[in-house]
């Protein structure tokens, strides 16, 4: 990570109120023919931290995805954006938030040399020694498959909202919350459930002052443009039973692409960016607030802390790890729908396989350090789940795993995220036995069930090739399937190519999603 001089601080610290501060000149300043991300102001508003992405003098270069830049008030106009060399490096970088005092900066990522080994958020206190690496601020269940980060940290620096592709989201990406507990750690992240995330993209959360108004952007709702504001409010302690989100309408949303709205009540203002009228890229706007925007009412405190104790019952394992390099791995299976406990099997497979018959909806299960597990859940009258845990950085002794398993329903799709091929090709790639194999096992245990797979591809070029190259990929997983023993009988699919896309495919990090390969449940008995 490249070094600096934490200097902003001092005209932070030392300048004094003396004008009324001009937020509607923030564009003018900090917009320009780059992509423009994630806009926030400091707690005194006289400090704005966003981030630019393929800047030259970025840390990665053209190529880097986004580093942090600042602009200052100083009495009569913004300063010159600043590139903050000492809070970048060749990842994507952005701020999350700050703390009251202003002493303390938040940031998405962990930081390493030049190197990031983990995920979650990190610190650094403004006062320190300019030669002070951001601290990392360990979060249990952290895991982002996506290769940006959105999201705040907010409520006194203890509540962190945030969007990810991580361990039981619904959709491509979805948002999660995670507490600042009494003791300084930090909570497992909690999906904010199905009444706030979709099948696509959800991203960018902010909260309001009270913690009570979410604001969120997705592409996964029948909006204005590809991507849209909205916002809901939260109806009690559980942040999973969410209002029905409402679209903020046409004072924000248009037939470009708006992310990261965050409210500044006290000074009457919303900042946000939009692709629209922007060459493709984003750009900072001002949203000017409406008397009923600008006020709202005191709300019950927040509750950090898990309705109920997660109860574990301890179970033998046949290959007894020596605990100095173990990580002990526990957690639930709970029926999506209405959270009760789910029996099945749970499976860990490395170098070599363990597994668990979970009766009770609990496991746990002791595994060795410096290894990356395909996690495979069973469970009869369930969609199977794979995930991947890579424990060879974790520096945690425990962690905690919970999976949210769908019913098997007539209707249900499923994304079939990893799944991959050769570039251009049908070609399976090992990788993807993992979950092919968890799709046989759910029929195998459930043999009455058909289904029907669905391949697609992005909007690149001609749409019979794209339509052949998906027909093909379907008829590669069937054809996996029956080998294994699955009657061709119970699996029927067509390939669609580009025409159903889930996301945007003006961008690759939005068109990779796209390329995907799904099924459909048609019969269940």
């Amino acid at each position: 990570m490249r070094r600096g001089v934490f200097f902003w601080w001092l005209m932070l610290a030392s300048t004094c109120v003396h004008a009324q501060v001009n937020f509607n000149a923030l564009p003018t300043v900090a917009n320009s023919a780059l992509d423009e991300q994630n806009p926030l102001l400091s707690p005194d508003g006289r400090s704005l931290y966003f981030t630019v992405s393929n800047h030259p003098r970025s840390a990665g270069g053209k190529t880097d995805k986004g580093d942090i830049w600042i602009t200052q008030w100083t009495d009569s106009t913004w300063s010159q954006p600043r590139l903050l060399a000492a809070l970048n490096n060749r990842n994507h970088n952005a701020v999350a938030g700050f703390s009251a005092d202003q002493r303390v900066i938040f940031l998405w990522g962990h930081y390493s040399k030049d190197a990031i080994l983990s995920q979650g958020i990190s610190r650094v206190n403004l006062l320190a020694e300019a030669s002070q690496e951001p601290e990392n601020i360990a979060i249990p269940y952290f895991l982002n498959r996506s290769e940006y980060s959105s999201g705040v940290i907010t409520g006194e620096a203890s509540i962190l909202v945030y969007s990810a592709e991580g361990f039981g989201t619904l959709g491509a990406d979805d948002l999660y919350v995670s507490f600042k507990k009494p003791d300084g750690f930090w909570s497992e992240p909690r999906n904010l459930g199905p009444q706030i995330n979709t099948r696509l993209q959800d991203v960018s959360p902010t909260l309001s002052s009270d913690g009570r108004r979410l604001y969120f952007s997705t592409n996964g709702r029948q909006g204005r443009g590809s991507f849209d504001v909205y916002y809901a409010d939260r109806l009690d302690d559980t942040w999973t039973n969410w209002s029905k989100p409402v679209n903020l309408g046409p004072d924000v949303n248009t037939p470009g692409r708006e992310l990261f709205y965050h409210l500044y009540p006290q000074w009457g203002i919303a900042l946000y960016t939009s692709t629209q009228n922007s060459d493709g890229y984003g750009d900072v706007r001002v949203h000017k607030l409406s008397q009923g925007d600008s006020a709202r009412a005191a709300l019950p405190p927040v509750r950090r802390e898990p309705v109920s104790p997660v109860v574990i019952v301890p179970a033998p394992v046949a290959d007894e790890v020596p605990s100095d390099n173990r990580i002990e791995v526990f957690g639930r299976l709970l029926n999506s729908k209405d959270q009760a406990p789910v029996a099945g099997r749970i499976y860990f497979q490395s170098d070599s396989l363990l597994q668990q018959e979970v009766k009770s909806g609990n496991y746990q299960l002791p595994l060795r350090t410096a290894r990356e597990y395909v996690i495979t859940v069973e469970a009869e009258g369930f969609v199977g789940k794979t995930e991947r845990l890579d424990l060879r950085t974790y520096q945690l002794r425990r962690v905690e795993l919970n999976f949210a398993l769908q019913p098997a329903e007539v209707g249900v799709t499923v994304n079939l995220k990893n799944v991959l091929f050769q570039q251009s090709t049908a070609d399976l790639l090992p990788d993807s036995y993992a979950e092919l194999d968890a799709v046989y096992n759910m029929m195998k245990v459930n043999p009455k069930m058909e289904i029907f797979l669905s391949g697609h591809t992005d909007n690149r070029g001609l749409h019979y090739l794209n339509v052949r190259l998906s027909q093909s990929r379907v008829e590669a997983v069937k054809a996996y399937l029956v080998k294994k023993g699955i009657a061709a009988t119970r699996i029927s699919g067509q390939g669609f190519g580009g025409i159903r896309p889930i996301a945007d495919n003006d961008a690759e990090d939005t068109r990779k999603l796209n390329r995907r390969v799904e099924f459909t449940i048609t019969k269940t008995n």
